[in-house]
């Protein structure tokens, strides 16, 4: 399995190129050959910019998707109409820059899903004919898409929720089937919804809508594992952050009330853990770590421009180390630097500059 001690998340910030050539497009002012031209531009160059800062995980920077989790509902007929509140509606919070409320938007499933071409297959052909590092391919966790069912207008499509979730699981299972055929060997699946059921409010509201917290884990991770499947040679990693759009996040605590219930059931070999301030609570968590697993520590906020430091860093590891031993931690970002087009609020130079400093950590510290 794959060793590797930085990591990243996935997404970058869009270049602003792109994100005008896709206004171009929605508007049918740009041909579809031109858009990819500038779709592969971007593509290239976070390549680049992850390479020159040393890492040793690398993406396509998600430079072709409107969401982290948006290439599921581009790729697949069913979903009904959506745009992009479709992932980001919610009460988004921040100190610095107050809250974001974003309304959930009148989505639903409406027809059987019907897959009209794979999800991430392009990405992952093109990016790895242009690194030579490991490259990492990022999926949605399948029960992310709950929101699409509705008791009142999905029925006729999917009679229970399970059912929907299913459908979904089986896509991403045969996803994860032809990017192996392809040759992948580091895929990630993305749960930034499961963190919000450390919070008590969250977990009353899955209660009422009588999913009880527990079962819905349980169902849940039940899904991913069936997405990850059986593929040895091939690193699977699972992401949980507390959410990240706009630079703001939905929930705060630590990882405590999820750890037991969850290190242990999920198969994949790495967990990317939130851990860039006092929002994720204690590393005792991480006692609960199955030996067979590493916890990527997420110790580099993409939520601001404050710059982390090598000696800042390590010094974390280290009192992480405490309750997980050295060799089986990694550092990487907290989450992504842009999970949808909107982008955080810091510039390309801090980026960089992030990146580049996870990647000079993990040498001091590993070697």
């Amino acid at each position: 399995m794959l060793t590797a001690r930085s990591d990243v998340v996935g997404s970058l910030l869009r270049p602003p190129e792109l994100l005008e050539a896709r206004k171009q497009r929605e508007a049918g002012a740009l041909a579809p050959a031109e858009f990819k031209r500038v779709e592969d531009a971007a593509v290239d160059a976070a390549l680049r910019l992850q390479e020159d800062a040393g890492l040793d995980v690398v993406t396509d920077g998600e430079m072709r998707r409107l969401s982290f989790q948006s290439q599921l509902t581009e790729a697949v007929d069913g979903f009904g109409d959506w745009d992009l509140d479709a992932f980001l509606w919610g009460e988004w919070q921040s100190d610095e820059l107050g809250e974001m409320n974003v309304e959930r938007p009148p989505i639903a499933v409406e027809a059987p899903l019907r897959k009209k071409r794979f999800l991430s297959a392009e990405e992952l052909t093109y990016a790895r004919g242009h690194t030579d590092r490991v490259l990492k391919v990022t999926l949605p966790s399948p029960s992310m898409f709950a929101n699409f069912w509705d008791a009142d207008r999905s029925t006729a499509a999917y009679a229970r929720l399970e059912d929907f979730l299913g459908a979904v699981a089986e896509i991403l299972r045969d996803e994860v089937v032809e990017l192996v055929r392809l040759g992948a060997t580091y895929i990630q699946l993305d749960a930034p919804h499961y963190p919000l059921l450390i919070d008590s409010g969250y977990r009353d509201f899955y209660e009422s809508r009588g999913w009880p917290a527990e079962h819905w884990l349980d169902l849940g991770l039940e899904l991913d594992n069936l997405v990850i499947g059986d593929h040895p040679g091939v690193t699977f990693s699972f992401h949980l952050c507390r959410g990240n759009q706009a630079s703001r996040w939905l929930v705060e605590g630590g990882y405590d009330w999820l750890a037991e219930r969850l290190f242990p059931k999920i198969n994949a070999h790495r967990l990317m853990l939130e851990y860039d301030d006092e929002r994720s609570g204690s590393f005792e968590p991480l006692r609960a770590l199955p030996e067979d697993k590493v916890a990527v520590l997420g110790l580099v906020t993409t939520k601001s421009s404050r710059r982390e430091t090598v000696a800042e860093l390590a010094a974390r590891i280290e009192e992480a180390s405490a309750f997980c031993p050295l060799e089986r931690l990694a550092l990487s970002p907290q989450c992504g630097f842009a999970t949808s087009i909107l982008g955080n609020s810091l510039s390309v130079d801090d980026q960089r500059a992030k990146l580049v400093t996870i990647a000079e950590t993990a040498r001091h510290v590993w070697g």
